[in-house]
């Protein structure tokens, strides 16, 4: 996973693109968990914080859900 820091756009939206495209493309499907936010700042090179205001502005659209104590999951469609 890749972030282009000489990009303009902030990184936790290039992070949450990305992670738009893998549920679109169906690599991740519903239900699925998200990387956590530990993996994501492994991962990118983040900071903690973009990872959350990735995963946020995720859950604005609803594409994904948290759920307390368990993680970010890809939200179910209606036939799931």
């Amino acid at each position: 996973m890749h972030v282009d820091r000489f990009d303009p756009t902030p990184l936790y939206m290039q992070v949450a693109h990305q992670l738009r495209e893998q549920i679109q493309e169906g690599k991740l499907k519903p239900r699925d968990p998200l990387p956590s936010e530990a993996t994501m700042v492994a991962d990118y090179g983040i900071a903690r914080e973009t990872a959350r205001r990735a995963i946020a502005l995720l859950r604005d659209e609803g594409l994904v859900v948290t759920l307390p104590q368990r993680g970010t999951f890809v939200a179910p469609t209606s036939d799931t």
